[in-house]
C-alpha cells in the first residue's frame, strides 16, 4: 500500500520523493532548518532555566526531567531532514513560526508548493 507522503504531489505534478534538489536549494534548505531548530532548543533552554529556578523540591528535578524528554521527543518528531519530507516540514516550522518566509528564498517552485500548502502533521 503506498502510503500518503509517496502520492503526494506538488501542483506541478512531481510526487514529493521524487523532487530533485540541487546544491544551492540543500543549503538553503539546510540553513532554514537549522535556524529553526536553533530557535526551537533556545526556546527549551529558556523555559528549562525558568523551570529550574522555581524548584522547591527534590521530586521536581524528574518533573524537569520530563519536560525535557517530551519536548526531545517532539522535537525528534518535528525536525525531519530527509529530503523525501522536508518541504513538509518547511510547512510545519513556516505555520508554526519557526521560520519565516525569507529564509526560504532560492527554493525551487516545486518545494515551495509544497511549502505554501496547508500544514501536514507528520
Amino acid at each position: 500500500m503506498t502510503n500518503l507522503l509517496s502520492r503526494a504531489t506538488s501542483g506541478a505534478g512531481t510526487a514529493i520523493r521524487d523532487l530533485k534538489w540541487s546544491p544551492a536549494e540543500k543549503a538553503i534548505a539546510r540553513k532554514a532548518f537549522d535556524r529553526a531548530l536553533g530557535r526551537e532548543l533556545e526556546a527549551v533552554i529558556l523555559e528549562t532555566k525558568s523551570k529550574a529556578a522555581k524548584l522547591q523540591e527534590p521530586s521536581g528535578l524528574w518533573e524537569l526531567e520530563q519536560y525535557l524528554t517530551q519536548r526531545r521527543q517532539e522535537i525528534d518528531r518535528k525536525y525531519d531532514y530527509r529530503y523525501s519530507v522536508l518541504p513538509l516540514v518547511l510547512a510545519n516550522l513556516l505555520t508554526g513560526g519557526r521560520l519565516n518566509e525569507n529564509e526560504l528564498h532560492g527554493l525551487g517552485e516545486d518545494k515551495l508548493g509544497y511549502v505554501h500548502r496547508p500544514a501536514v502533521h507528520l
